[in-house]
């Protein structure tokens, strides 16, 4: 109740127009991402570490099979669902000189191949990863840290580091439920934050088809298909949904799956009462690989591009890019923006009209809030349907 009063406030203050006060806002919106973004790197490297060190020779390997199974069965649905609404709906091209130029920003890797991304990914030294908030390289050290110590013999050595890297992870979420604590302010700035954006006018002269697809396929996938998987192993999705909801609605106002990961693990943890190896293990692999509202936006918008490129959407295309979004998307950062970003660099790479992609920006707020908060349900799910299963 106190984080929907606060979202209320918010939405109120946001709708007020007071430029000092919008500006305020925006500062602390900005202040609690970064604060999660900084737990969040330790949290994943520290979780991953422990979990295998500890349990890493007694099942970790079938924690991770599970963990791959679902996370491709969800991601590949909800792709198929957006590629399925995009026949159905069929958004028409826009008209000729309604589209802007937009600038690659600069997170964005342009022409990179695959094969330049995979060796971007294995790691040169431990410090460049760390800077850089490189998840990918941070879990392949993790791994293998993890898996080494594991197979340490038991020694006065090993106990010394295993407990020692235990005590950083307590430490890490007493800092994370500090946070979480103050969260009601931070949740009245992000509401405020976009409530001030949509009342200004950001959203307005939106491309209603292409949103009603990816908007539409989010929602599919969020109240029809995962709760399908929940059922099909037993479980209650209203009940997962409840215990879960601090985290989905993190998601919507962090519009970062990585920077929600502590308040997903503490209620996986705490609420829904999912054993503490399987969630920190689970989630933080599920933060990195399972993005399933991401998935469907790169597929939707690369339909979208390629169609106004002047490309003839057939079966065939469909399906290559049913492959390549659900690709595309395992590996992508849990940030802000991420799968803008992203689907910006695929259609770069193959020459397709990005300049299409000036119409979305405005509007990709909304887009990037919904999906992020799919993809935390989605994990959220694999991590409860793997401990139901291993139970």
């Amino acid at each position: 109740m106190i984080w929907i009063g606060a979202l209320v406030l918010g939405v109120i203050l946001g709708v007020l127009g007071i430029h000092w006060l919008d500006r305020l806002m925006e500062f602390v919106a900005t202040v609690y991402t970064r604060l999660f973004q900084l737990l969040a790197v330790p949290t994943i490297v520290l979780a991953v570490i422990t979990t295998f060190a500890t349990f890493g020779s007694k099942g970790s390997g079938k924690i991770f099979g599970r963990t791959l199974i679902y996370t491709f069965l969800t991601t590949v649905a909800a792709a198929a669902v957006g590629a399925l609404l995009y026949v159905v709906v069929a958004p028409s091209s826009l008209p000729e000189g309604s589209t802007m130029a937009v600038e690659a920003p600069s997170g964005a890797v342009g022409g990179t191949s695959y094969y330049e991304h995979i060796l971007s990914v294995i790691p040169n030294n431990i410090i460049k990863p760390l800077l850089e908030g490189n998840v990918l390289s941070l879990l392949l050290i993790a791994f293998a840290v993890g898996i080494g110590l594991s197979k340490l013999p038991e020694s006065e050595n090993k106990a010394v580091v295993v407990k020692g890297l235990s005590g950083l992870q307590d430490l890490l979420f007493v800092l994370i439920r500090g946070l979480i604590w103050t969260l009601p302010l931070g949740i009245v700035a992000f509401s405020a934050q976009l409530s001030a954006q949509v009342s200004a006018g950001v959203v307005a002269g939106s491309i209603g088809k292409y949103v009603a697809v990816v908007l539409g396929g989010n929602v599919i996938q969020f109240f029809v298909v995962l709760p399908l998987f929940l059922l099909a192993r037993g479980m209650n999705p209203i009940h997962v949904l409840g215990r879960m909801m601090p985290a989905v609605l993190m998601a919507l106002f962090t519009k970062s799956s990585a920077a929600t990961l502590p308040v997903t693990m503490q209620s996986a943890e705490k609420r829904l009462g999912v054993r503490k190896d399987i969630a920190r293990f689970v989630l933080p692999v599920c933060t990195t690989i399972n993005m399933n509202g991401c998935a469907a936006f790169i597929l939707v918008t690369s339909l979208f591009v390629m169609q106004n490129g002047g490309t003839p959407i057939t079966l065939s295309t469909i399906l290559l890019w049913i492959l390549i979004s659900v690709v595309s998307a395992i590996g992508n950062a849990g940030v802000p923006m991420g799968c803008f970003f992203l689907t910006l660099s695929l259609m770069s790479g193959i020459g397709a009209p990005v300049a299409i992609l000036g119409i979305i920006l405005p509007i990709y707020t909304i887009i990037d809030m919904v999906e992020t908060a799919e993809n935390v349900w989605s994990d959220s799910c694999v991590c409860a349907m793997v401990d139901h299963d291993l139970r």
